[in-house]
């Protein structure tokens, strides 16, 4: 009987499509980006004041369930910081944007349904308090794109598993300090899903949305001058950015 258990052949997995590992990863940015986005909108609308906890809180879980998958991003300032890093190709880049942007939009009008309030403040930013909400966003998302980009693909940072943590008390810290000022957003798919859900008006949409994915430039720019010969790193370093050769296609 072992003779016989023994002399089987092994089983070989088949290797997926290219078309399904691509929908894999969307499908867990576009995941991703709407549960971020719906705990922020329904902790506010809910007058929560452990917002930036749990926003924190729910990127960091986030990161870790799917970042072994599509890099896990679910921001849009983040892709544009991988792309600009050499990590993500454009046709990427502009899938993992609708996706994330989807994502945030959904949760949006869901999270208002769901808390359903009789009315909502909504934050309209002019003159002075728009500009200081522009220079907080502009610097916390930085902030955010450049720990993402470090502690995920940089090639020093072997093994590590602590990148999710990092990058979840990032967005954590950055909310305490200026979610009085700009609201907390450092995120366009969240700033979308916000506006969507009446906490922001469109009016002011544009300034988060310029200056995030500036922000997400400007980290990916960063990071190539500080870590030199290291834009075009494309093996796994232990946080979620597994090479393409190890079967997972993540990216950052």
């Amino acid at each position: 009987m072992a003779d016989v258990i023994t002399s089987q052949p092994e089983s070989v997995a088949a290797a997926a499509p290219t078309w399904a590992a691509e929908i894999r990863k969307y499908a867990v940015e576009a995941i991703g980006a709407f549960f971020l986005t719906f705990v922020v909108v329904v902790s506010v609308l809910s007058h929560s004041v452990f917002t930036p906890l749990a926003a924190g809180a729910a990127l960091m879980v986030m990161i870790y369930a799917g970042g072994h998958i599509s890099g896990g991003h679910y921001n849009p300032a983040v892709t544009m910081g991988a792309l600009v890093r050499g990590r993500i190709g454009i046709a990427e880049a502009v899938g993992y944007l609708m996706a994330q942007v989807a994502g945030g939009v959904v949760a949006g009008v869901i999270g208002r349904a769901v808390v359903n309030p009789p009315a909502v403040s909504t934050l309209t930013l002019t003159g002075h308090a728009e500009a200081a909400a522009a220079v907080a966003e502009l610097l916390v998302t930085f902030a955010l794109c450049y720990v993402m980009l470090n502690v995920a693909t940089s090639k020093d940072q072997p093994g590590n598993g602590f990148f999710g943590l990092a990058i979840g008390f990032t967005v954590t810290a950055g909310a305490f300090a200026v979610g009085g000022i700009s609201g907390g957003l450092f995120n366009p798919a969240v700033t979308l899903g916000g506006a969507t859900a009446g906490l922001f008006a469109w009016s002011t949409i544009w300034v988060y949305l310029v200056v995030q994915f500036g922000a997400g430039i400007a980290a990916g720019l960063a990071f190539l001058l500080l870590n030199p010969g290291d834009g075009l790193l494309r093996t796994y370093t232990g946080g979620p950015n597994k090479d393409r050769s190890t079967g997972s296609d993540s990216v950052a």
